[in-house]
């Protein structure tokens, strides 16, 4: 469990066929509790970890007695509500022998496009890893308006450790990783360990048919990758069929990260387009530049018109743009905390929001 030992967050990808038996359609109790031990180890040592974990239609179609095969859309979006449910007690289950508290979040992946719900998102990610909480997270297959396909979990585990700012993206596997060609059909197929950057060739490899997986398994397998590599994040394929997957993993490929989480996530604010300006005093621009957050009673002036999870760009009293970030407040919100001191937030709005209104892990300088 080396390389996770040296993570300090880590998102694990659990699939269906991992956690529920494929003949039975039951929870792969004494695999799941194993997992459990696994997960409290890394704790112990550091590490915070995060589960995104497929499931809930699998179990859920075996309380409703869905036939076998492929299931409608409605069908299965009624599968994954009854399923979520069992999903969310079995972790709970699971991790509570180790006084660890979980919390369930359902998310799609078009959240991390929307900037308010990412911003929403992210900081209920980061409270509840601050306060002990192993998060497990599933996509809201309950309101899916696409077909649900094999494999959307894989991206949507990136997807996620981009959102936590993780350093690991571990994918939990029936296959140890990617080959040159699929090695049930050719015994000369090469096992790659390291793949350093993704490439027409690397993608090649995965394409349907050489896998080794279902359709378009390994296809959205390296796709994750690709999200997660350019925002600095590892990523790792395993197997992870026996007991103890994390202690016990074995041969694997990792996709290294293109920098790291922190660097990418200021570039990425960096090359955004203010849709508004701040201007700050001098003791708000010295506490910026010392890597603290921007709080109201720095601001002197709001121009334009943003949302929230908007690019601003921010002013110090000479003129000079010190700075990109993203607001929690509007541009409304902003002119009417602006100078006042957090406390007052709830009064001036009517609720209690964030004490910062512009976190720095949001900012740029």
């Amino acid at each position: 469990m080396e390389a996770l030992n040296t993570s300090q967050c880590l998102v694990v990808k659990i699939g269906s066929a991992l956690l529920v038996d494929s003949e039975t359609g039951t929870l792969r109790e004494d695999w799941l509790a194993s997992l459990a031990e696994d997960v409290a180890s890394l704790r112990m040592g550091g590490t915070q970890v995060i589960i995104v974990s497929s499931g809930s239609i699998a179990l859920g179609r075996r309380v409703l007695d869905l036939p076998d095969g492929n299931l409608s859309l409605e069908q299965s979006q009624a599968a994954a509500a009854v399923g979520q449910i069992q999903l969310a007690r079995a972790y709970e289950t699971a991790l509570a022998p180790h006084q660890i508290t979980t919390a369930q979040i359902l998310v799609t992946l078009e959240d991390s496009a929307d900037r308010k719900r990412y911003l929403n998102a992210r900081a209920t990610m980061q409270t509840l890893l601050s306060l002990g909480v192993t998060p497990i997270v599933n996509e809201n297959d309950t309101i899916a308006t696409d077909e649900i396909r094999y494999g959307d979990n894989d991206r949507l585990a990136a997807q996620v450790a981009v959102l936590a700012g993780a350093d690991t993206c571990l994918l939990l596997s029936d296959v140890d990783g990617l080959y040159t060609e699929n090695p049930n059909i050719n015994s000369d197929a090469k096992h790659l360990e390291n793949v350093s950057e993704i490439t027409p060739e690397i993608e090649a490899m995965a394409s349907d048919g050489l896998s080794g997986l279902s359709k378009g398994g390994m296809v959205t397998k390296i796709m994750a990758a690709r999200i997660a590599s350019e925002a600095g994040c590892a990523l790792l394929i395993a197997k992870g069929d026996a007991p103890h997957p994390l202690a016990q993993m074995g041969r694997h490929t990792r996709f290294a990260p293109q920098s790291d989480p922190q660097a990418a996530r200021k570039a990425w604010i960096a090359a955004m387009k203010p849709r508004g300006t701040i201007a700050i005093d001098a003791g708000a621009e010295a506490a910026l530049r010392q890597g603290k957050s921007l709080l109201p009673a720095g601001i002197t002036s709001v121009s334009g018109q943003f949302g929230r999870g908007d690019p601003v760009a921010l002013i110090t009293p000479s003129g000079q743009t010190i700075a990109t970030g993203l607001t929690r407040y509007t541009a409304a919100e902003s002119r009417l905390i602006a100078g006042r001191q957090s406390t007052d937030i709830e009064t001036m709005l009517g609720y209690k929001g964030r004490a910062a209104l512009i976190h720095r892990d949001d900012m740029v300088l």
